[in-house]
């Protein structure tokens, strides 16, 4: 087994470079906690604090907020300084964040308003300090490898929904959700350590004599110059809408509408980690075989059906609550598998048509024009939540989806990249 490692380590340049392996280790970590928080932070809101449907749209909502207030300026910051500064910064808040959530707790402050504020933090942290581990990345390994990269990341990232959400419904159990952040909170300080030894170099760019505002709207300039990153602007801008309106109801209606407890969202989450390792699996062929573009279109396809399907799920499916809980854990599959397809060519696509020198701006300008409107997704799906029914918010994001899906199949950009 050591002898097939060591040849597999050989033969591959990724995996030779020790850089990139510490790269690696840092974004494993750093998943494998987020995909403990993703559990903890909705569950500590529902189960713990009461949350009603509007309050986790308002949840969603401060969390997509800092890509409106903070992804132009973000670029320009970016493009002009060094990134791996900007990137253990973004990691030592989100620790201290995190930590918070727990020592409010037990010091009995913790509030659905407090979890407000975590949210739009956490988001901050994700517009800079995400858009410079991209940036960094690129820079790190070059872009003709970001897809044989954006595959090891896949199937990692499969391997952490596998084991993470297990992991997270025993703790959040064991412990209750507030303490369950802390290791997200841990995964952060290890992901510091390793990210310092990284010896890559990491110029700083060359001064600018332009006003940021300038630089900002040259980012908007050269998007609009490209037909491809003018349809991937508005499509991931309602994908996401939807995304974070299914988001701010799903937990809701899995534990309320459906009984689930935390060790059954766990395992559901766990089915959709399959889903994460079976797309690290296709994208490869179904990108040789499709296409960039009509990979993505697989991907919103598997969206639509989740989306679908998750408000048709009855309490009790063959007079069984189990069955409707594996349905839903069934739906969590597709999901995840229909996310990672849409992304991983959705990334690599707008960084592939992009010169260095906007690379930065183009980021945090994509972030800007597409995550930036996810807050009316999630305040909507709340909304709908809240006065109508649960079922319903979930009905009218899975009826976006559709015309999403129909909108991006039609789009003349789409179809000549395929």
């Amino acid at each position: 087994m050591l002898t097939s490692f060591r040849n597999a380590l050989a033969g591959d340049e990724l995996l030779r470079n020790g850089d990139f392996r510490r790269y690696w280790s840092s974004a494993i970590l750093n998943g494998f906690g987020s995909y403990v928080s993703a559990l903890a932070l909705p569950l500590c809101a529902v189960l713990l604090l009461k949350a009603s449907p509007a309050q986790m749209g308002m949840m969603g909502a401060m969390a997509a907020l800092p890509f409106a207030l903070l992804a132009l300026p973000a670029g320009v910051i970016l493009d002009r300084n060094r990134k791996l500064p900007i990137l253990l910064a973004s990691k030592a808040i989100q620790a201290v964040t995190l930590a918070s959530i727990p020592l409010m707790w037990w010091l009995g402050l913790l509030s659905v308003q407090w979890l407000y504020v975590v949210s739009f933090i956490s988001g901050g942290c994700g517009v800079v300090g995400g858009g410079a581990e991209v940036v960094f990345l690129t820079n790190l390994i070059g872009r003709d490898k970001l897809t044989d990269a954006q595959s090891k990341f896949a199937a990692t990232d499969s391997a952490s929904r596998l084991l993470a959400p297990g992991l997270a419904g025993v703790l959040i159990q064991w412990l209750t959700a507030p303490y369950a952040v802390i290791l997200n909170a841990c995964s952060f300080l290890v992901s510091i350590a390793l990210l310092r030894n990284v010896s890559a170099t990491d110029p700083k760019p060359p001064p600018s004599n332009k006003h940021p505002l300038r630089d900002i709207q040259d980012g908007f300039r050269f998007i609009w110059s490209i037909p491809l990153l003018r349809t991937l602007a508005w499509a991931s801008g309602l994908w996401h809408m939807l995304f974070y309106g299914f988001a701010a109801l799903h937990v809701i209606f899995a534990t309320r509408e459906l009984g689930m407890s935390a060790g059954m969202l766990g395992v559901a989450q766990m089915i959709g980690g399959i889903g994460v390792l079976v797309s690290s699996l296709l994208l490869k062929p179904l990108s040789q075989r499709y296409g960039t573009t009509g990979t993505m279109l697989i991907g919103v396809g598997l969206c639509t059906f989740a989306y679908t399907v998750t408000p048709l799920i009855p309490a009790q499916l063959f007079g069984y609550p189990l069955a409707s809980a594996s349905a839903c854990a069934g739906m969590s599959f597709f999901l995840d598998c229909g996310v990672m397809l849409f992304l991983m060519p959705y990334t690599t696509m707008r960084q592939k048509v992009t010169p260095d020198e906007y690379l930065g701006r183009m980021i945090s300008t994509m972030r800007f024009l597409t995550v930036a409107i996810a807050p009316l997704g999630a305040l909507a799906a709340g909304y709908l939540g809240e006065h109508f029914s649960v079922r319903t918010g979930l009905a009218c994001v899975a009826a976006g989806s559709i015309g999403l899906m129909l909108l991006l199949a039609l789009s003349p950009a789409v179809r000549q990249k395929s």
